[in-house]
């Protein structure tokens, strides 16, 4: 549900995340007045938290309890209201740097050790997965038609392993008129430029062609063939889950939301019996998401899995050149500090990624 706030709403849903982040405790309008420069009465924060309430975006744990942030209301917060903590990240950026030399370290080592790092500046749990070391290479594609409108496009990888997508062809305002011939010499021309762009890359890199480069004429291919290689990505072999190293456990736990003794069983039975389940919640691949976000924040219900679902979780990839290898996460309640998350794990992504491609 989209909710639009006025200046004064926003102003009023972040100072009431930012009091319940610090206290854990339901907010009422009187705290917000005492303890953050609204330059309004307690009246018209009231009115404004009801408003916030009605839209879901607080809620009443009890009837005569101040508000505490929805997920929705952290969701707003997370995308809208704040920026990542730039001091934060030079901070760690510095206790990487410093702590993490060695004449000699594995990355297995530097990964452990700045798992330790986050976990301990964050007070959360701290996620790092290995690097995947097998990545699927393309050493062919080809499109053919397998009748009039629908084409195939199969594709080699380097292992010799074949997948194939059945799509409709894009429609022409001449189709009637098209010669049967002239779709083939379309599509071995369109097979050509994916060869030539995509030959001997990774399947995770279908959705980086620049499409830009089509010819005019065959401009209507663009968002059919970019529909086609989405589709080969998600049909793609997932990559092995590999080791995810888990630290702070026993910091996060003794926050208030993890009281609960079955709750805290589900999480720890997760975090270390059933690392396949949370791998791929953690290496989530750029191109599912869209290229252009570099931090992904799922937030309580937005989870997939039931153990999460009181959590947050905040995650980066980090790259060897330009392949996504591995993932550091944070994990913490949904009453977590956001923008410190979110500059720990940017910054701890760039630096593993730094790491890699040092020379061995």
């Amino acid at each position: 549900m989209q909710v639009s706030l006025t200046n004064r709403q926003q102003q009023i849903l972040w100072a009431t995340i930012r009091h319940y982040i610090a206290t854990a405790e339901p907010v009422g309008s009187k705290a917000l007045a005492a303890e953050y420069d609204l330059s309004v009465s307690p009246a018209t924060i009231r009115s404004c938290m009801g408003f916030l309430e009605k839209s879901g975006l607080l809620y009443q744990p009890h009837t005569s309890a101040g508000r505490v942030p929805s997920d929705s209301g952290y969701r707003i917060y997370v995308d809208q209201l704040i920026k990542p903590s730039d001091a934060l990240g030079r901070q760690v950026e510095h206790l990487l740097t410093d702590n993490l030399k060695s004449e000699d370290p594995s990355f297995e080592k530097l990964l452990r050790d700045a798992a330790q790092i986050l976990a301990a500046v964050s007070g959360y749990i701290a996620l790092i997965t290995m690097p995947q070391t097998r990545t699927t290479r393309l050493r062919h594609l080809q499109l053919v038609q397998v009748e009039q409108g629908r084409v195939m496009l199969i594709v080699v990888t380097d292992s010799y392993e074949t997948q194939s997508v059945l799509m409709e062809l894009p429609q022409s305002k001449d189709e009637a008129q098209v010669d049967g011939s002239i779709v083939e010499r379309e599509l071995q021309i369109l097979s050509n430029f994916l060869n030539s762009k995509l030959r001997e890359r990774s399947l995770s890199e279908l959705a980086t062609l620049d499409w830009s480069e089509l010819d005019r004429e065959f401009a209507r291919y663009a968002d059919f063939l970019r529909t086609l290689l989405a589709e080969v990505t998600r049909r793609a072999k997932a990559p092995v889950p590999t080791p995810i190293m888990v630290r702070g456990i026993s910091e996060v736990l003794r926050q208030p939301e993890f009281s609960e003794l079955q709750q805290v069983k589900m999480l720890l039975h997760l975090l270390e019996e059933e690392q396949e389940q949370l791998w791929p919640v953690i290496f989530e691949l750029p191109e599912t998401l869209g290229s252009e976000r570099r931090v992904t924040v799922r937030i309580g219900s937005e989870n997939q899995l039931e153990p999460m679902r009181t959590c947050a979780l905040v995650c980066a990839t980090y790259r060897q050149g330009e392949q996504p290898v591995g993932s550091v996460g944070i994990l913490g309640p949904t009453r977590m500090i956001y923008e410190n998350a979110i500059a720990l794990v940017e910054t701890a992504a760039d630096y593993l990624t730094d790491a890699l491609s040092q020379p061995a």
